[in-house]
């Protein structure tokens, strides 16, 4: 499930968006970057529509995701959905 970013409050998303930047294994380029400019850059993306916010209920986990990989995956969940 997509999470609009505009329904959550600005403290809320940039904690969220600090726990997703700073997990393990999230890599972000040779260029070290501080977190606070990670969770910024992110705040950017969600801006202007080129990353999304999904929320995982099974791991009951959010995820930065391209916008185009939220759009596959959810188009796979709906065929999955839709033949149950």
């Amino acid at each position: 499930m997509i999470i609009p970013e505009q329904t959550l409050e600005k403290e809320v998303l940039e904690r969220l968006l600090e726990e997703i930047v700073t997990r393990d294994g999230t890599d972000y380029g040779e260029q070290e970057l501080s977190t606070a400019d990670k969770v910024k850059n992110a705040l950017r993306a969600l801006e202007v529509g080129r990353m999304k916010l999904l929320w995982d209920a099974e791991a009951e986990s959010a995820s930065l995701v391209s916008a185009e990989k939220a759009k596959q995956l959810l188009q796979a969940k709906e065929l999955l959905d839709s033949n149950n």
